[in-house]
């Protein structure tokens, strides 16, 4: 993980739909937002976003559509590892274990890796209308096998995001994906529509900034409560903010992390987190902020467009959508 933007691109299997998870080293740590009215794409009145595979820039920007490296997430093997996920299906509703691999060429598990945010690896999961969001801290065993319970709100289509650097000298940091499915009776919901301002906890978190295609821009998000600013945020993933961005269509996985750090003598525990991001085109993105506060990680999701030659995210409104509201769910483990 590296900062700035990271993007993660999934099997071509998923265009069309949208998703994500994020998990890490030991213990388990879900951060849910989930709920949206079941509704129609046409419903909402916009596009779902590109469908094609879109490449991932290179570090410090670029131009969109012209990089040489595909986007992270939308492979489920990359630079001679493979993400063997042992369950690919759960019941909606229930617990499960979820159990996974990380292979080498060699088909071999990877047991060693770098850390990078504390973590060995980092592990998100997410519907593919981007509804529901899982941030989870997966446990692994000494033969390199990772497990962590889940519990998924709907039936319906999701993908899981493996996050993580081998310990191999020289290695590069990789993101592969694959597909979870969860039966159970399935209704689609629509895409929670653009806004400026979310609601979690008790907490508000107001935007400000935008996605711009091809371009690094700022992102300044202000967290409050009960109408004051919290200026006292705790470090999260060696960070005050954890920022994951998900393009809609084709669940095009970008991490997004902040401008400063903890201790270094220029950033604040808030009220701000700043951030720099890159989106890879135009289109519609769901962002889910990870905060600490008070002991208790909280997250916020907001839905925002890029695409215009200022990459203002059209049809932003000042309240969140009820629907992007997130939810935690038990078992938090920091």
């Amino acid at each position: 993980m590296h900062t700035g933007l990271r993007i993660a691109a999934f099997a071509a299997a998923l265009a069309a739909t949208f998703g994500t998870a994020y998990g890490v080293g030991t213990g388990v740590d879900p951060i849910v937002a989930d709920g949206a009215a079941p509704a129609s794409h046409d419903e909402h009145g916009e596009p779902d976003g590109p469908r094609e595979p879109t490449p991932r820039p290179s570090e410090g920007g670029g131009h969109a559509g012209h990089e040489s490296t595909p986007p992270g997430g939308l492979q489920i093997s990359e630079g001679g590892y493979t993400l063997d996920l042992a369950t690919s299906r759960v019941t909606a509703g229930q617990r499960t274990e979820l159990r996974f691999t990380v292979r080498d060429a060699s088909g071999a598990a990877v047991t060693a890796y770098q850390r990078e945010h504390d973590k060995e690896l980092h592990l998100v999961l997410a519907s593919r209308d981007l509804v529901t969001y899982r941030h989870l801290h997966p446990t692994r065993a000494a033969d390199g096998t990772w497990s962590t319970p889940v519990d998924l709100p709907a039936a319906g289509g999701y993908r899981v995001f493996a996050d993580f650097t081998p310990a191999d000298e020289g290695a590069e940091n990789l993101t592969l994906g694959a597909d979870l499915a969860a039966s159970g009776r399935y209704e689609p919901a629509r895409l929670p529509a653009p806004n400026g301002t979310a609601r979690t906890d008790g907490y508000e978190v107001e935007l400000d900034g935008s996605l711009r295609p091809g371009k690094a821009s700022e992102l300044k998000l202000k967290v409050s409560r009960d109408g004051e600013p919290v200026d006292d945020l705790q470090p999260y993933l060696g960070a005050y903010g954890h920022l994951v961005a998900l393009r809609s269509g084709d669940l095009a996985y970008l991490h997004v992390h902040p401008n400063g750090e903890p201790g270094d003598g220029a950033t604040r525990p808030g009220p701000e987190i700043s951030f720099t991001a890159t989106a890879p085109s135009g289109g519609t993105y769901r962002l889910f902020l990870d905060f600490r506060h008070q002991g208790e990680v909280h997250t916020a999701a907001f839905t925002v467009r890029a695409g215009s030659a200022t990459g203002a995210p059209t049809g932003a409104t000042t309240e969140a959508d009820p629907s992007g509201t997130p939810e935690h769910a038990d078992g938090h483990g920091h």
